[in-house]
């Protein structure tokens, strides 16, 4: 398939993925990318020796596309403690895997997050979702998030002081509207494989998917502004012309996307970096807001997981404030900070006021809603017209996972149409 040249637009995990499975097969592909570096919403900043992830992420390393796409191996991945410490009542409350941490997970049992009946219930929903496959879990009846937990036979002070945080954490909304079917993917997750981050920071993803691309294949600086049947226009006026467009992206500042993907919303959040003389927390743990007062969700020290994200002498902090606005503004940077600072110095003392603040990221779109009907059918089309194919997390579920499946997946759709072309 050599004489075929496929214009993929967009460079984060869906057009990388699908462009190296073109790439794979023989076809020239070229990548178009808007901004000044590939990734999409899979970024990481450098300052003054941090590593800044735009936005607090990790990769589940169960992800079965991650499994089959990426070396891990390669990627240097550094995992979190496998539990969480809620902060509830003027304490820190651990709630480890009893699996993988036994005794800590029997001391567990005993904090006031949620009765013993509870931890029962998450031990017996953990195996029945390891004993379910993906499509089984994607083809069960679906229902909020909220209304799965309390069929499940969950307290209200459970779902309040660990589903609620842990749960809005991920979904990037704390009313727990996101499909029953997400909910147990996650789940299942969590419970198959480690939490992890890479030690260059989350773009070593996509900085590896890219290396399976010849090295001209990407272009950067390249926003494209118009689409018509096979080829695009950047706002520099080049018109870039192909066999096929594969649109990778779910929104554009700069053409209307055509009518044949989907439409839906998204989920914002922000993230605020602090660096700090010593962590608040020494061990790599994701630190929940259980009491649900302050605008923190949930923290972390990066630096405590994996010790390449911070400078010897330094540590750092991650909070993240679900449903912020994007649009930055110097003041709204500045109340966001004081409520921030404020409720820290609760949870950690007077520490925290020798905290600098290195960069507040309020990402707009971060995710796609996954309110249900979330997967009707599990995975959407990627054909949207003539040549045109589609792929993003909003098809698919709104993860890494997801967004490298869609990837293949319309990768494969395209090349089953050039087959059956040459077929005929």
């Amino acid at each position: 398939m050599t004489d075929s040249r496929i214009v993929v637009v967009g460079a984060g995990l869906a057009g990388l993925s699908c462009a190296r499975h073109l790439h794979a097969a023989g076809v020239e592909v070229e990548v178009l990318e808007a901004s000044d570096d590939i990734g999409g919403r899979v970024r990481t900043d450098e300052s003054d020796g941090f590593l800044l992830d735009r936005g607090f992420q990790v990769l589940l390393t169960a992800y079965p596309e991650c499994r089959r796409q990426l070396e891990y191996e390669d990627l240097d991945l550094h995992g979190f403690y496998p539990g969480a410490a809620v902060r509830f009542g003027g304490r820190f409350h651990t709630l480890a895997d009893p699996w993988r941490r036994p005794l800590a997970g029997f001391l567990a049992a005993l904090a006031p997050i949620g009765s013993l009946g509870d931890k029962l219930r998450v031990a017996r929903l953990r195996r029945r979702l390891l004993a379910t496959d993906l499509d089984a879990v994607f083809s069960s009846p679906e229902r909020t998030t909220l209304e799965a937990l309390k069929q499940e036979g969950f307290s209200s002070l459970m779902i309040e002081r660990f589903f609620r945080p842990f749960l809005g954490g991920i979904f990037l909304e704390n009313e727990l509207e996101t499909s029953s079917r997400m909910f147990e993917f996650v789940y299942k997750m969590f419970s198959s494989g480690s939490t992890a981050l890479p030690g260059a920071g989350m773009r070593a993803i996509p900085l590896q998917l890219a290396r399976g691309l010849p090295d001209n294949a990407v272009r950067t600086n390249c926003r494209v502004i118009e689409l018509q049947t096979k080829k695009v226009r950047l706002e520099s006026g080049e018109w870039v012309e192909g066999d096929a467009i594969v649109l990778a992206h779910a929104f554009s500042e700069g053409f209307q996307l055509p009518s044949g993907i989907p439409k839906f919303s998204w989920c914002s959040t922000v993230t605020l970096y602090f660096s700090a003389p010593q962590p608040p927390i020494t061990r790599p743990i994701l630190v929940l807001n259980g009491e649900g007062e302050g605008p923190v969700n949930n923290l972390c020290v990066p630096s405590q997981v994996a010790p390449s994200y911070a400078p010897d002498d330094r540590a750092l902090v991650s909070a993240s404030v679900i449903g912020g606005q994007a649009g930055s503004h110097d003041g709204l940077d500045c109340d966001l900070e004081s409520a921030v600072r404020d409720q820290l110095h609760g949870w950690f003392g007077p520490q925290v006021e020798k905290w600098e603040l290195l960069r507040i990221y309020r990402i707009r779109h971060a995710l796609p809603s996954q309110s249900p009907p979330h997967l009707e059918p599990p995975e959407r089309p990627v054909r949207i017209g003539e040549r045109l194919y589609t792929c993003g997390d909003h098809l698919d579920t709104a993860s890494i996972q997801g967004a490298m499946v869609s990837g293949r997946r319309a990768a494969e759709a395209l090349l089953a149409d050039l087959a059956s072309e040459r077929a005929g």
